[in-house]
């Protein structure tokens, strides 16, 4: 069964409650919640996604995520999202929303942080594998790899926002 998301306007406003196929079908703008993965020594969390999963398949990604329920704060889709995907327990923190044009359709994405346990037990339904990069590891495999659009746009937004909280 499609999961059930909430249509939202430009102001990040609900409208009401649709299926994410059709809100990806039509265009329409409903919420997903992003967390970059940190581990205590700074280090990003990267991983491929499994060839099973619907979208994007096998292609490589900087964050955890997932469009948010019914209901769901940006904060609590991430937090079940971290536990879904990472078997990890952690409150991540919201950093930004911006409307994300990049991907399947315009969604309002919420991009959170998060320091987490090196030690990860992602589910492999929905990753194929894992790994820490430093932030230059990252810089040199970014144009190299195979990433969702999410992760470029999602990304570069973080390291802006990092740097102007510096």
């Amino acid at each position: 069964m499609d999961e059930l998301v909430e249509r939202v306007d430009g102001q990040d406003r609900v409208l009401g409650v649709v299926s994410r196929r059709e809100a990806i079908r039509e265009g329409w703008l409903h919420r997903v919640a992003v967390t970059v993965c940190r581990d205590d020594r700074g280090r990003i969390l990267v991983h491929r996604r499994s060839e099973q999963v619907s979208r994007f398949p096998g292609l490589y990604e900087v964050e955890v995520g997932g469009a948010a329920n019914v209901g769901e704060s940006y904060e609590q889709a991430a937090a079940r999202e971290l536990a879904e995907e990472l078997g990890i327990r952690a409150l991540p923190r919201l950093l930004f929303t911006f409307i994300n044009r990049s991907g399947l359709s315009p969604h309002w994405l919420g991009v959170h942080e998060a320091v987490v346990p090196d030690a990860v037990v992602p589910d492999p339904n929905e990753v194929a594998w894992h790994g820490w990069l430093t932030e230059p590891e990252l810089g040199s495999a970014l144009p190299e790899w195979r990433f969702t659009p999410d992760s470029h746009e999602a990304f570069s937004r973080y390291l802006a926002f990092r740097s102007a909280q510096s």
